[in-house]
């Protein structure tokens, strides 16, 4: 019985150094020595060298001078990278009805020159909320705001995101794509970072507490985009 244990412990104990330490170690070692970019986080930054985000998760971008990307259902307000998740809600769902009629007003208000039918992908959320990329159809349909917004024609655009179409992985998985942080830092690089958004007016009640002479509520100030 104790060669029985004996056996069963020096087991456990292999397992563990092998499995816990041996093989991570190495693992991380030839990641870092082979694509260390790629085992970091696929991690990009701007001109300034300043980090701006992943090219593996999305963010959401508010002005019109930028590229929007696919809702998101991560976290609270969507783009959480530490909350990834879908929404789960089916497709007889009344919110998730409403949020894509929503969303639909949004769009074509937005994007009044854009004579196509909105992208489905536009008005509906990966499953992991945090989908990085668009096809180049979706990023073509935004051209004429992003243009407009800019000040810029609608070729020049367009041709800053034909030339950044990714096509299949090995030539047959997937679809072609287009990373929608890249090419909003593209944009900035060529044509100069586009005009903040003014600060969301502050609520009503923030105002009168400062007249009393009380302590301000917080003000919301409409999120911008990180590459601005």
């Amino acid at each position: 019985m104790r060669s029985v244990y004996g056996i069963a412990v020096r087991t456990t104990i292999v397992t563990l150094v092998l499995t816990g330490l041996i093989y991570p170690f190495v693992m991380t070692g030839l990641a870092q020595a082979l694509f260390p970019w790629r085992a970091n986080g696929s991690l990009v930054r701007d001109e300034k060298d300043q980090l701006v985000g992943s090219e593996l998760i999305a963010q959401g971008f508010v002005n019109p001078a930028y590229f929007q990307p696919r809702p998101s259902a991560a976290g609270e307000k969507g783009y959480d990278a530490a909350a990834s998740s879908g929404s789960n809600l089916g497709p007889t769902s009344k919110k998730l009805q409403d949020r894509i009629k929503d969303d639909l007003k949004r769009l074509k208000e937005e994007n009044p020159d854009a004579t196509a039918q909105v992208p489905a992908e536009l008005v509906t959320a990966s499953a992991s909320g945090l989908d990085p990329d668009l096809s180049p159809e979706a990023m073509l349909w935004q051209v004429p705001r992003v243009a407009k917004a800019r000040g810029i024609s609608s070729h020049r655009i367009k041709a800053v995101v034909e030339s950044s179409v990714e096509g299949r992985t090995f030539g047959i998985l997937g679809e072609p794509r287009v990373n929608v942080l890249l090419v909003n830092l593209a944009l900035d690089r060529q044509f100069g970072k586009a005009t903040p958004l003014p600060p969301a007016p502050e609520k009503k009640e923030a105002k009168e507490e400062v007249k009393e002479g009380a302590a301000p509520t917080p003000v919301t100030i409409q999120a911008a985009s990180p590459v601005k």
